[in-house]
């Protein structure tokens, strides 16, 4: 191995390290808010890529029919406890048809979009519109109303979000594999290393992003609130603030970032319908290195999963999986030699 077969592979594992750190950000994201390992993370990368490529073809994305049924039982779950609260039948219905709005607008652009064959960035912008809406969704349909489970309980019905959403992806978008064409086909050339656009346009997007999180919880209120609820819920809710409002906006940032990390990798490999699943666990790993509680340490946690993983193609290309996702093994032991144990209900 020279210097620049080492320049290439550090470069593809910082690469995909950035994609991995978008992914490590929205897993502690979601952890810290509402206390759900939300393992479905990397479905949102996966179906972020597809519906660009159903657009590509012109064709309705299979994610609307998903967002629209999905919509359509959070919106009779949302009516029917405000119902059984005691609100009326009007306020009820109100409230059931608040939670359509969004998704359905979403739906009916997409539909008439799709065949218009509109520009690849404003195909790109309708997919992450569309995929993003399935955040405050899923978090309305399978975990409000879990929100004061332990972890553990939490954890099992992640796995069963991920069955769900895996299956649905086979159903809606068939089992062939997509890959989508390169926003930016630019070629640079740094000695013996090589630039596509496509590369810097994810280390662009990965770092214009990352900064644009850090504004958020440092600069807006929003952010701040989802700050208090991640500190302490219940002082974040003696303080006015809803654990459910938050938990739908933590939902909702992670299926962005989800769509976002699926445009940014769908020029560069076929993305499948089950293709989010090792993505996302490489991102979860990420986030392990950081104890699912900083988003610094998840950032590099990234980097180095995306190194590990280049150099683990080069020289073991077979086992390359399983090297990444033994680290978790030294890093879970120390991290538990470090620590004492509490009972999962605190």
């Amino acid at each position: 191995m020279d210097a620049s077969i080492v320049g290439i592979l550090l470069l593809d594992g910082v690469t995909n390290g950035a994609v991995y750190a978008l992914l490590g950000l929205a897993t502690v994201l979601v952890f810290t808010v509402t206390r759900v390992i939300f393992i479905p993370q990397g479905e949102f990368v996966a179906y972020g890529a597809l519906t660009l490529a159903m657009l590509q073809a012109g064709k309705v994305p299979g994610t609307v029919w998903l967002l629209l049924l999905l919509a359509g039982l959070a919106a009779a779950m949302e009516a029917t406890q405000r119902w059984r609260q005691g609100s009326g039948s009007a306020r009820a219905l109100a409230a059931g048809l608040r939670t359509l709005a969004v998704p359905v607008l979403v739906a009916a652009i997409t539909v008439w979009a799709a065949p218009q064959q509109w520009s690849m960035w404003l195909q790109a912008g309708l997919s992450v519109a569309v995929v993003t809406a399935f955040g405050p969704l899923v978090y309305r349909v399978a975990y409000q109303s879990l929100e004061a489970a332990t972890p553990l309980v939490l954890l099992i019905v992640s796995v069963g979000v991920h069955v769900a959403l895996t299956g649905l992806g086979l159903l809606f978008f068939g089992a062939e594999g997509f890959r989508n064409p390169s926003f930016w086909d630019q070629r640079f050339s740094a000695g013996a290393v090589s630039l596509s656009g496509q590369t810097l346009i994810i280390f662009g997007v990965s770092l214009a992003l990352i900064v644009l999180l850090w504004l958020f919880f440092e600069r807006s209120l929003y952010g701040k609130a989802l700050r208090a609820t991640a500190v302490n819920r219940l002082g974040a809710r003696l303080m006015g603030i809803s654990s459910n409002a938050s938990g739908q906006l933590s939902f909702a940032m992670a299926a962005l970032i989800g769509a976002l990390s699926g445009l940014l990798i769908g020029p560069t490999t076929t993305v499948f319908y089950d293709s989010g699943f090792l993505i996302g666990l490489k991102g979860f790993v990420a986030a392990v290195v950081a104890g699912l509680a900083s988003y610094p340490g998840a950032l590099l946690g990234a980097l180095f999963v995306g190194v590990v993983e280049a150099f683990a193609s080069f020289w073991a290309s077979a086992f390359k999986e399983v090297i990444v996702f033994t680290l978790i093994l030294p890093i879970l032991l120390v991290r538990s030699l470090r620590s004492g144990h509490s009972d999962e209900d605190h």
